[in-house]
């Protein structure tokens, strides 16, 4: 530590003012150039003598360069390194592997068992790319927004709640992994808190035991976090997604995300050159081919996002890139003291074109990490350098022994690299305590090439769940309109925030052979019988009252009812705080079922494809007004609105509550699609749950169990099969 001391106070006794304000590789974003991108410089600087002309490329000069920029930085922001130094929070430094889980994730959870599945969930990254060092575990967004639960509810609202969850952490730090939850700025339009954000993720960490805090969208999490756990005795590590708008934060924030722009020539990560113990993890989540952010993150010697289930797509990692990950995790770990090395030299010189290596100098050994950036092999001399005596030389990435060719006072090494593959080369005085174990492991590992492994990357397969046919009926039963059978167009979109138009997104219907986001079909629709209004309060109560039923997970089981029964008034509006489970139960005692989807779109829209079911013009007298408040107000009743009939004269099909139809599952995600539309908009934030209230628009809501999927702006309507 004070070998790091000393080298940051001589660095900045080196700068001068004049050198600080030339430097001509600042950083761009998150990173900063190598030496073969010196930019222009600036025309107000060509009077200066040999400025204008030159235009150094040569490793020395730019590294002189962003050495003496990172001494003037880190004494404008009056650098303090005291929070690297806590040994308690010191595990964030070897933080390489870091999957982003959502909560519902099927390898996490089982529905079936009612319990979470951490061992299954690990053997799966352990089998495919050789473990994780932390886990992300994502329970909000995308389903935040859906009514006015904010992100804190939906902790609590977790399967088995708190102590549930903190038996999950738990059982990571058995297998020795170390837990993240998100907390969300940008959740200002729900229900209040109470408490300022700081203090209350404070709280709730320290109940459930986790080790660290993703700030979703922050850029650079304040410092007022970072206090809040020290004041409750529960340190956490902090990790903003987004590049830091103030590098202050650079202190408390001990590691970040990194969104990178993968040049050929490999870029520095600006904060990992500021502070070598600082962890970054690169993030790069629809990417289908990882190898540019993998290569960026082992030349930098630095962490990767390793987040396959994006809000519920997806988007595995191929086996080319998982055993690629497999080798460089192995590698970082197994020498992490040297990658924070306060003298690191990113870039330095190698003598094969398409190779790039940094450099990692420790006491008594030196790591140097290599990325070949050709599209072909590489063999023969690789790095020439000082040559010392008594040293041996290690290709770690091969688990073999180099020797070296001596020429006077240098050593060159020798070794290959395959096409967009990997180096590591290890110098020690120490040989006798060379890491044996590990070069055997690495030797048995590499001997069979990436290209070897498969690159292509494959959609999951989705499936429907079926849904039995009813008895059939020969006429309208109460409450019922018939719907004709018809040639039906069906078209309809989803409205996830996230995914653009990637295959993976959304849901795969039976005729097509992936998911994606956009949908259209024509299909033969047989004539059934749709219930005229949603299912309401009233109804459910008689359902109740018939079968005693109650739900195993009854968490927020019709909620906003006391004792039993709804409240004053409700009779005529939409019974809410009813799971998928729950509605189906209620069908099936009705003689009933749940509507397909293109069932429900049908009966709404008919087929003129009108775009609302009144017609194609917003009509603010045919659906309830959009709530934007922190509280839900209650639901409409469900005849309120008469001009909102379909042409089947069906009618609330729009802006009251969403409606339960399909659900979907693959081998990690079960989902619903609900149609309608919620009159609930919490206001303040683009990433709330979207409304979808035209007839060709569709919201996916990720199921996990009861309790968190019951909501209070989600009811039903049930079908009869006709003959």
């Amino acid at each position: 530590m004070k070998a790091y001391k000393s080298y940051i106070l001589v660095s900045a006794l080196f700068t001068s003012t004049l050198v600080a304000q030339l430097n001509k590789y600042r950083p761009t974003g998150e990173q900063i150039p190598g030496p073969a991108s010196a930019p222009p410089a600036p025309s107000w600087l060509g009077e200066m003598e040999g400025y204008a002309r030159e235009r150094p490329s040569e490793f020395q000069n730019w590294l002189s360069d962003i050495q003496a920029w990172r001494a003037e930085y880190l004494t404008r922001i009056g650098y303090n390194d005291a929070e690297y130094r806590r040994p308690e929070l010191q595990w964030a430094q070897r933080n390489f592997i870091a999957p982003q889980v959502m909560v519902e994730d099927r390898y996490l959870y089982d529905a079936t068992k009612g319990q979470y599945t951490v061992d299954r969930y690990l053997n799966d990254l352990d089998t495919r790319y050789g473990g994780v060092d932390s886990v992300l575990i994502w329970p909000v967004y995308p389903n935040l927004g859906i009514d006015d639960r904010n992100l804190f509810d939906f902790y609590h609202d977790l399967p088995g709640g708190l102590p549930a969850l903190r038996k999950l952490v738990d059982d990571f730090h058995r297998h020795n992994v170390k837990v993240f939850f998100p907390m969300m700025p940008w959740d200002v339009g729900t229900r209040p808190e109470g408490l300022p954000l700081w203090d209350a993720v404070a709280k709730l960490m320290t109940e459930i035991n986790a080790d660290g805090v993703n700030g979703d969208t922050f850029a650079g999490v304040p410092r007022a976090y970072f206090e809040a756990a020290d004041k409750v005795g529960h340190p956490l590590v902090f990790q903003p997604e987004n590049e830091f708008a103030g590098d202050e934060a650079l202190m408390w924030d001990l590691q970040s995300w990194g969104y990178w722009d993968n040049s050929w020539e490999p870029k520095i990560s600006k904060m990992k050159w500021l502070e070598t113990r600082h962890m970054v993890n690169v993030c790069n989540r629809w990417a289908r081919n990882k190898t540019d952010d993998l290569q960026g993150a082992f030349f930098n010697g630095v962490g990767y996002v390793s987040w396959e289930n994006i809000w519920g797509v997806w988007n595995g990692i191929t086996p080319h890139d998982a055993e690629a990950l497999r080798r460089i995790a192995k590698i970082e770990r197994q020498f992490f003291p040297l990658l924070v090395s306060p003298t690191w030299e990113p870039h330095t010189p190698t003598l094969q074109y398409g190779s790039f290596a940094s450099k990692f100098p420790g006491e008594g050994q030196t790591l140097w990490t290599f990325v070949n950036r050709n599209k072909y092999d590489i063999e023969g001399n690789q790095i020439r350098i000082p040559y010392k005596a008594g040293i041996k030389y290690f290709d770690v990435y091969h688990g073999i022994e180099l020797t070296p060719k001596i020429q006077g006072e240098s050593a060159t090494l020798e070794f290959g690299m395959e096409a967009q593959g990997y180096g590591a080369i290890l110098a020690t005085s120490q040989p006798d305590s060379g890491p044996s174990t590990f070069l055997s492991e690495m030797k048995t590992l590499t001997a069979k090439q990436l290209k070897e492994y498969s690159s292509e990357w494959k959609p999951l397969k989705q499936e429907i769940v079926p849904i039995a046919p009813t008895q059939k009926s020969a006429a309208a039963p109460d409450g019922m309109v018939k719907v004709q059978a018809g040639d039906f167009d069906f078209r309809v979109s989803g409205v996830e925030i996230e995914g653009d138009n990637s295959e993976g997104l959304d849901v795969q219907y039976p005729w097509e052979s992936s998911p994606r986001r956009h949908h259209l079909h024509t299909i033969a629709v047989k004539s059934y019988y749709i219930d005229k209004y949603p299912v309401t309060n009233a109804q459910f109560k008689k359902f109740l009252d018939s079968t005693g039923y109650r739900p195993k997970d009854d968490h927020n089981f019709l909620r906003n009812w006391t004792n039993g029964q709804y409240p004053d008034g409700w009779a005529k509006k939409p019974v809410t705080w009813v799971s998928l489970e729950d509605a189906r139960a209620y069908a099936n005692w009705a003689g009933k079922r749940l509507p397909h989807e293109w069932e429900w779109q049908y009966a709404a829209q008919g087929n003129d494809h009108r775009t609302y079911p009144w017609g194609d013009d917003w009509n603010v007298d045919a659906a309830p007004p959009p709530d934007h408040g922190r509280t839900m107000r209650a639901p409409t009743d469900v005849d309120a609105f008469p001009k909102g009939a379909s042409p089947f004269g069906v009618m609330d099909l729009v802006g009251d509550v969403w409606q339960w139809t399909d659900e979907y599952v693959d081998d990690h995600t079960r989902a619903a699609i609900l149609r309608g539309s919620g009159y609930y908009q919490p206001a303040g934030s683009l990433w709330y749950f979207p409304a979808a209230y035209k007839l060709h628009e569709h919201g996916k809501y990720l199921l996990i169990s009861p309790s968190k999927d019951r909501s209070g702006s989600i009811g039903f309507r049930c079908v009869v099969d006709a003959e």
